[in-house]
């Protein structure tokens, strides 16, 4: 049987507008497999995943239906783990995978109701396929304790990095910069709330990011910045990708992500692989993405995010001591040249896919 895979991913997943982690991964990983003999047949499913109307749905069904039989088959969970109707009734057929960026109920915001129906969807599809795919050690416990799965079946695939040159940074303190859509999840809100409590502080912030996911978040966000007097301090500057992203960060004394919500946080990487320290709050894969320098030094400040005052109290530190700063700046700068690549993400999924390839209990 030759070694190929149909990869299903969301229809936005090449928008600019709206870049995010899982994007990138996706359309990434479709380049990567390529080099560890896989052949990759794309497809992408446009609607308003995880709530698709008639029409989105009736095109994953065509999709998987035209699959061969035995066909290795990856799916994006924002696609898959929502309409378990329409991808268990496959599993005896094809051999399918699923990749979860983010459990469904983890998104902020949902009403419980919708936490719990959500969480029953993906549970239903996760446990009816050979194999899981998670981005982070963090993520495949959760999975494995949350949906009650086989941890044998539940695989990791971290993002990788792409070294770039050290940045150069602004004066060392001052340039802040946080790389996330501008949603609930990504803690935008608390972010400016904190930078609000240290306004007699040097600083500036720049938010690259998408600002049409929520645009009732982005006003909300607006309205505190012009409240607390920050106007010319914090500039949301919308989304940003290759040689303008590479700027900002060029520009970057410390990456700031203060997140409800992360499986991994890609933006953290991509700060480390130019040796920018980072301030990020202690959830989900957070802490495994900032990770350690080879001599055990965190490169970075972690904070709980569910003390209200930790980010303001670690910003404090940050700005007023020289020492601590070029300590993470060290640390930042090794842990840069311990970063994996993608291609160890590539031979870390296709391990997963040969899993699923090889599974006895699917069709031929």
């Amino acid at each position: 049987m030759s070694r190929s895979v149909h990869i299903v991913m969301p229809g936005g997943v090449d928008d600019p507008a709206a870049p995010s982690g899982g994007n990138i991964y996706d359309r990434r990983l479709c380049r990567e497999l390529s080099g560890t003999g896989w052949q990759v047949r794309e497809h992408s499913v446009a609607g308003s995943w995880p709530q698709p109307g008639a029409d989105a749905r009736a095109e994953l069904a065509r999709i998987l239906a035209r699959a061969a039989d035995g066909a290795v088959v990856l799916l994006d969970g924002l696609v898959a783990c929502a309409v378990p109707d329409i991808v268990v009734p496959e599993t005896g057929r094809l051999r399918i995978a699923v990749l979860v960026h983010l459990p469904l109920g983890d998104e902020t915001g949902l009403a419980p109701s919708r936490v719990t129906e959500l969480d029953a969807l993906e549970r239903r599809t996760l446990r009816s396929v050979p194999a899981v795919v998670a981005t982070s050690e963090w993520a495949a416990r959760r999975l494995v304790a949350h949906h009650g799965l086989d941890p044998g079946r539940v695989h990791v695939a971290a993002p990788g990095a792409d070294i770039e040159p050290p940045a150069s940074g602004t004066d060392g303190a001052s340039r802040l910069v946080c790389v996330a859509s501008v949603t609930p999840r990504k803690g935008q809100l608390r972010l400016v709330e904190a930078l609000a409590d240290v306004a007699d502080l040097p600083w500036t912030l720049v938010c690259a990011g998408g600002l049409g996911q929520d645009p009732a978040y982005v006003a909300q966000l607006r309205a505190l910045i012009e409240k607390s007097g920050l106007d010319g301090r914090v500039h949301l500057v919308g989304p940003q990708s290759g040689a303008e992203l590479d700027a900002t960060y060029a520009d970057a004394d410390l990456l700031v992500l203060t997140s409800y919500a992360e499986t991994y946080g890609m933006a953290v990487t991509e700060a480390l692989a130019r040796g920018i320290p980072v301030l990020a709050t202690t959830v989900g894969g957070l802490p495994e993405a900032v990770g350690h320098a080879p001599d055990g030094t965190v490169p970075g400040l972690l904070v709980r995010s569910e003390d209200a005052g930790a980010l303001a109290t670690a910003l404090r530190r940050w700005f007023g001591d020289p020492a601590l700063r070029r300590r993470l700046r060290a640390a930042a700068g090794a842990r840069r040249a311990a970063l994996d690549g993608w291609e160890t993400t590539a031979c870390n999924l296709a391990g997963a896919l040969e899993h699923v390839r090889l599974d006895p209990r699917r069709a031929a």
